[in-house]
């Protein structure tokens, strides 16, 4: 094989490669006598097919399949030749082929940038944590009280607030309808859960009662037939219970799954902290890879740039690409360099992702999802490309800890309030962020950088740059 440099500029190298005939006819004759163990024809022995005639029959094929080993081999030796790390794929042009000739081509490749990194000590960032005070905790455990009432038997009439409950038998011009009829039916007169203003009509009724209730059925009722038309409820009170005072103590906190009204205290700090801590934490790492653009300068291959701007909008019409081409360019421009460079801090310092790893992040998402364990499992087996992003996902989490660990991270806790304030500071200030805006195909849509030393498709995007802290109710264990 002969190699040579035909041209060179910036990352893209062309290289003029030959195959001389005689390497050709020897890839051809051991590819024969192989086929002559496979290939069975009638009024051959099995193995017994001569190659001259394996040839006339399949000897074009045999060519094309030859050829197409010879690229691939000689292609990967010549780029390991000339120490190139090549950045995608690279284009092969066929100038000269045909049985009995020398197979020539040239092979146009993109490397990999040469890229030096930026000691960690250059990056600050802020890390957050939330301070909850006690005046939060006690607004918190009074709606927890409030939605966790006890009622205990009245033989008065009902109130606002009371608990009613009751049977009911319901007709729309006389006829009977789906959901027509409820059984042991529980009102809390007041919250209007049931039909609007319905339970008001329940205010003074007694246990044991029968009553006679006329109320429209709703505008958005799911059978249209029946929506805005008159109902008739046939009502028997079973009982009427009026509310409890709620006692905040340990008791109270034991019935809420907590240990006593510390520890309910306790995780209900955690529960408001971790409410804020995914937004603050994209704060965090925003000022990670603003720094790792400005501190870092570089030739960028442009295949890849072209394989994102491709990704990012194969799905528009074409007078939506042509118009905002610009736009997109310098989105996949700014996601390229940070994969490159993340993946190249992560190589640097030896970071990677196990089995072990990605299956203790399905095991997470499966105790966060109880009773999904079976389709959750099915998914990543079903979707090798979803574990893969996955695993991307866990990558790009170990290097933006690495940075975490090494650079001037000022720690700061802040009140509720101060922190809601700088979330929206920050979705206001990054509303119109380009390179955050599109995102790859789909669903999940992990942030990733690939762990790939031939091909640059290491794109971690400075992406969700608008955020907000996520919510829960405090439940029974």
């Amino acid at each position: 094989m002969k190699i040579e440099v035909q041209n060179k500029k910036g990352l893209t190298t062309t290289l003029n490669i030959v195959i001389d005939k005689k390497t050709i006819q020897e890839e051809m004759d051991k590819r024969l006598i192989e086929l002559q163990s496979e290939v069975s024809l009638k009024g051959f022995r099995p193995g017994k097919v001569p190659q001259t005639v394996i040839k006339s029959q399949f000897g074009k094929a045999i060519y094309g399949e030859v050829i197409d080993k010879i690229l691939r081999e000689s292609s990967n030796q010549a780029i390991d030749k000339q120490n190139i790390k090549a950045a995608g794929q690279p284009k092969i042009d066929l100038k000269t082929f045909g049985e009995g000739k020398d197979l020539n081509y040239t092979l146009e490749v993109n490397s990999l940038p040469q890229i030096d990194l930026a000691n960690f000590e250059k990056y600050s960032a802020t890390e957050y944590s939330i301070k909850v005070s006690d005046k939060t905790l006690d607004e918190k455990i009074n709606e927890i009280a409030k939605n966790n009432k006890t009622f205990s038997d009245k033989n008065e009439k009902s109130e606002k607030g009371d608990l009613v409950i009751f049977d009911y038998s319901a007709t729309v011009d006389k006829q009977k309808f789906e959901g027509s009829e409820g059984k042991n039916t529980r009102l809390v007169i007041g919250q209007d859960l049931f039909l609007k203003g319905f339970d008001e009509k329940l205010l003074g009724v007694k246990k044991d009662q029968n009553i006679t209730i006329n109320h429209s059925m709703p505008e958005n009722y799911p059978d249209k037939n029946l929506a805005n038309k008159k109902a008739e409820f046939i009502c028997k009170i079973i009982n009427v219970q009026k509310p409890n005072d709620t006692k905040v103590d340990d008791e109270f906190a034991k019935n809420m799954g907590a240990k006593d009204l510390t520890d309910l205290k306790n995780l209900i700090s955690k529960q408001v902290s971790t409410q804020y801590s995914q937004a603050l934490d994209s704060i965090t790492k925003k000022e990670i890879l603003d720094q790792i653009e400005k501190f870092h300068k570089f030739e960028l291959p442009q295949n890849l740039i072209e394989q994102e701007v491709h990704m990012m909008t194969h799905h528009l019409k074409k007078e939506d690409i042509e118009k905002n081409k610009k736009k997109n360019t310098k989105i996949a421009e700014s996601r390229i360099k940070l994969g490159l460079v993340l993946n190249e801090y992560g190589e640097k310092n030896n970071l990677k992702v196990s089995d072990d790893d990605v299956k203790g992040e399905i095991q997470k998402q499966i105790k966060g999802m109880p009773g999904q364990e079976k389709m959750i499992v099915d998914y990543y087996q079903k979707n090798p490309s979803a574990a893969q992003s996955l695993k991307g996902a866990l990558y790009e989490e170990k290097i933006i800890n690495l940075f975490k660990s090494k650079a001037k991270i000022q720690k700061k806790e802040i009140s509720i309030e101060e922190a809601e304030k700088i979330i929206t500071t920050f979705n206001k200030s990054n509303i119109n962020t380009e390179s955050h805006t599109h995102d790859h195909d789909h669903e999940h849509n992990h942030d990733h950088a690939h762990e790939h030393e031939s091909e640059a498709s290491t794109k971690i995007k400075k992406k969700d740059t608008k955020t907000k802290p996520k919510t829960k109710k405090v439940s029974k264990k």
